[in-house]
């Protein structure tokens, strides 16, 4: 299932003065815009050229597309603003930020998503760039950043709210594991302390890689102090998901997850699993009509891989 919204606005969608907020951070006229697809906001996602041949990449949008998403800009404008140059991802121009619509400006990146599923030498790459970027930002850059624990506290409790209100089709092998899992989500969370900022939202659509196979990482919203592991770990539930690859083995062998405990790993698999399965029973967010299918594809690729951890 490919990982994108069809419901996504356009330049011309923005109001005027949205637009004018816009050309006045990048310093000329927008002449021509392309929409980009992927991700799952429902705003703008748009690569701009001005009248003077300036590029910029610009994303917007308003709480009438999805009440939710102008404070995910706002949070990612905050992140972005704090990064250092030596993280792989695009600078930050400037924020448009009116009280009701939030459109960032950054650099355009010329590149495009992975593939997927994943071929191998694009997976090393994006692997290599992640280990790469962990030890650039550790300890973390960012002070404002949560921890770990803090921003996924509530998904892990997710084994919890299903032992107390099961949903209608749960697998039947978490069914009978209830308790095993509920623990393992807990050491999942206890296993999140670290100093290294992470992405905490790793998959190919939020990864561009260039003509000279350079990777950027876009999209920060969701950034977290955690262990330095962790978009690893985030980065390979996205593998499993599409296929192909011994995702056990790149545990094992990739520099940033081989010394991880692998109980601390496995309860981090377990957390997600349980947010996982328990968004997917809600009714889609406005303006993202198949976040919840990807919730529930991401689970079914999760459990079995659990089971065969947990033996």
């Amino acid at each position: 299932m490919g990982e994108t919204t069809r419901t996504r606005i356009g330049w011309t969608d923005l109001p005027e003065h949205v637009r004018a907020g816009v050309e006045r951070i990048i310093g000329d006229r927008v002449v021509a815009a392309q929409s980009q697809s992927g991700g799952w906001s429902p705003g703008s996602a748009d690569r701009v050229r001005t009248a003077g041949g300036r590029r910029a990449f610009v994303k917007a949008v308003s709480p009438a597309q999805n009440d939710r998403s102008p404070g995910m800009h706002r949070a990612e404008a905050r992140n972005a603003a704090a990064l250092p140059a030596s993280a792989p991802a695009p600078r930050l121009w400037g924020c448009h930020d009116d009280g009701e619509w939030v459109a960032l400006v950054f650099d355009d990146v010329a590149g495009r998503h992975p593939a997927t599923p994943w071929n191998g030498p694009e997976l090393d790459a994006v692997l290599t760039a992640l280990e790469a970027m962990a030890t650039a930002l550790t300890p973390a850059p960012v002070a404002h950043a949560p921890t770990a624990a803090e921003r996924l506290g509530y998904d892990f409790a997710g084994w919890h709210r299903i032992a107390a209100d099961p949903p209608e089709r749960l697998d039947p092998w978490a069914g009978a594991h209830l308790d095993e899992l509920r623990a393992g989500a807990d050491r999942g969370i206890a296993a999140l302390s670290g100093d290294t900022l992470c992405h905490c939202d790793l998959r190919a659509d939020n990864l561009l890689i260039g003509a000279d196979g350079g990777v950027s990482v876009v999209d920060w919203p969701w950034a977290c102090r955690g262990p330095a592991w962790l978009d690893t770990v985030l980065l390979l539930v996205n593998v499993r998901l599409h296929g192909g690859h011994d995702t056990e083995a790149l545990l094992r062998t990739r520099p940033m997850t081989a010394d991880a405990d692998p109980a601390d790993v496995t309860g981090v698999l377990v957390g997600l699993a349980g947010f996982f399965v328990d968004a997917a029973r809600y009714p889609a967010p406005a303006g993202i009509p198949g976040l919840r299918a990807f919730q529930q594809a991401q689970a079914d690729a999760l459990l079995p891989w659990l089971a065969a951890r947990l033996g």
